[in-house]
């Protein structure tokens, strides 16, 4: 008997551990959802409709580059370094600023 009680002592406690790990993970994504609706947000206040639309295409076909752009935006906006909303032409103006210095990341390997 002492057996089965310790056992099903066992399971109880890993039912709990369970169930905390799943509340955990659940509260984690509530954030992230959160986070995402937020940076959302901000978006809708910074971009035009048309810039907008052209970040959605950049996040389709470099989503990293994309990421890389709203933090720079974000950071942009709150510094106030540019009014608002940032339009089309700017956001062009911002991509080619960005592409150029990563262009001049480039490394070069020479051979011998």
């Amino acid at each position: 008997m002492s057996s089965d009680e310790e056992l099903q002592r066992l399971r109880e406690r890993r039912m709990l551990e369970i169930q905390a790990q799943q509340q955990q993970a659940e509260e984690i994504q509530r954030q992230q959802q959160e986070a995402v609706a937020q940076k959302e947000a901000l978006m809708r206040k910074i971009l035009t409709p048309e810039a907008r639309q052209r970040l959605a295409n950049i996040k389709i076909v470099r989503p990293e580059y994309a990421a890389q752009l709203e933090l720079q935006l974000l950071q942009v906006a709150q510094s106030g370094r540019v009014k608002l909303p940032i339009n089309d032409e700017m956001l062009k103006r911002m991509l080619a600023q960005i592409q150029s210095q990563q262009q001049q990341r480039d490394i070069r390997i020479r051979r011998r």
